[in-house]
C-alpha cells in the first residue's frame, strides 16, 4: 500500500490535469461544445466498461482544442509513417485530462503525426475515463472542484485529494502494449524498442504502468509535465525522458522522481524549462517549453532508439 500511495504521489496522478488554470495558452478557457470529430479508424481493446457511467462519450472545446470525456470503452488509434520511412521504433501515447477527459489532439493526435515525421510508428490511446456529469455547465463546476483542490494558479499546495483506481486505466494501457505486440509484424514495429509516452494524467499512467504492470515491458519512457515526486524504482526500470515548465502547478520544486532514476543506476535525462506551464503539448510560440519535442528526438536517436538492433 504505501508503494502504491509513493506511485500515486509521485505520478501526480490525481492532479495531473491537462488543462491549467492559465491564460498561458492565448486560447479562450470558456468550455464550448462540439460535435465529435472524425477520428483515424480504431481498435477497440475489448476491456470493459465503466460503472456507474451517468452520460455517454461526448466532446467540447476549451484552449481551442478538442477533447473527449465519458470514454467508457477504450481504444487504440494506429499511426503509420509513411512508406519506407519507418525505423521501426514505437511510442505508444497516453494523453491527459485528469483522468476524466483527454486533450486528444494536443496530447495524442499532433504528437502522433510529429513521430511519424520522424519514422516512429505512434498508437494513441483513448483509455477509459472517471465520469464526469452531464451538461457543460456541471462539467465546469467540476473542473473548478478540481483544480481548488490541488491549488492550480496558486503557489501554496492544497490538501492531497483522494487517490484515483487505475485499475480500469492499466488495463487499457496493457491490453493496448499486447496488441501492439501481437501485430507487431504487420505494423512494423521491433518490440525492443516499444516505449510509452504521455502527458499530464497520461504521464502518471505511464508511471503507474512501469512501476505496477507485469505484463508490459517498455523499453524507453516519457512522462511529460506529469507529478515529481519520489517513486520505488523497479530493477529493470527502463530509461526516462521527463520534461517539465517551472511555472507549471505540478512542478512546485520538485525532483524527487529524478533523483529516484537517478539513485537507482538507470538511465534518465530531464528538462526543467523556464515557461510553458501546464498542458503545453507539442509546444506554444512564446515560451521555452516549445522546444522539448526536437530534444526528445535527439535523446532517442543518442540512446539508440530509432536504429535497429542487431538480433
Amino acid at each position: 500500500m504505501n508503494s502504491l500511495r509513493s506511485t500515486l504521489r509521485a505520478a501526480g496522478l490525481s492532479l495531473a490535469f491537462t488543462l491549467a488554470a492559465t491564460a498561458a495558452f492565448a486560447q479562450d478557457g470558456t468550455i464550448y461544445p462540439l460535435e465529435a470529430p472524425k477520428e483515424e479508424p480504431s481498435i477497440k481493446l475489448g476491456t470493459g466498461g465503466v460503472a456507474n457511467q451517468p452520460a455517454p462519450e461526448s466532446w467540447f472545446r476549451q484552449w481551442g482544442e478538442p477533447m473527449v470525456r465519458n470514454v467508457s470503452t477504450a481504444t487504440l488509434t494506429p499511426y503509420l509513417p509513411a512508406p519506407g520511412k519507418a525505423n521501426g521504433a514505437a511510442v505508444l501515447i497516453a494523453p491527459g485530462g485528469g483522468f476524466r477527459w483527454l486533450s486528444i489532439n494536443n496530447e495524442g493526435w499532433k504528437v502522433a503525426k510529429a513521430l511519424n515525421e520522424q519514422g516512429v510508428t505512434a498508437f494513441v490511446l483513448k483509455y477509459r475515463l472517471i465520469p464526469t456529469p452531464d451538461g457543460l455547465d456541471a462539467l465546469k463546476q467540476s473542473m473548478d472542484r478540481m483544480f481548488a483542490d490541488v491549488g492550480a494558479g496558486t503557489g501554496t499546495p492544497a490538501p492531497r485529494p483522494a487517490f484515483p483506481d487505475l485499475s480500469n486505466q492499466l488495463a487499457d494501457a496493457e491490453a493496448a502494449y499486447a496488441l501492439i505486440v501481437s501485430r507487431a509484424k504487420e505494423w512494423g514495429v521491433d518490440t525492443r524498442r516499444l516505449g510509452m509516452m504521455g502527458f499530464s494524467a497520461g504521464a502518471g499512467l505511464t508511471m503507474h504502468s512501469t512501476l505496477h504492470s507485469k505484463t508490459m515491458k517498455l523499453a524507453f519512457i516519457a512522462p511529460i509535465y506529469g507529478g515529481m515526486g519520489p517513486v520505488e524504482v523497479p530493477k529493470d526500470a527502463p530509461p526516462m525522458f521527463t520534461a517539465i515548465a517551472s511555472d507549471d502547478f505540478l512542478f512546485k520544486g520538485q525532483f524527487g522522481v529524478v533523483k529516484s532514476w537517478f539513485d537507482a543506476g538507470k538511465p534518465v535525462e530531464f528538462h526543467l524549462y523556464q515557461n510553458g506551464g501546464h498542458g503545453f503539448g507539442m509546444g506554444y510560440p512564446g515560451n521555452t517549453a516549445n522546444g522539448w519535442f526536437p530534444v526528445f528526438m535527439h535523446w532517442l536517436d543518442v540512446n539508440g532508439f530509432l536504429k535497429p538492433k542487431a538480433s
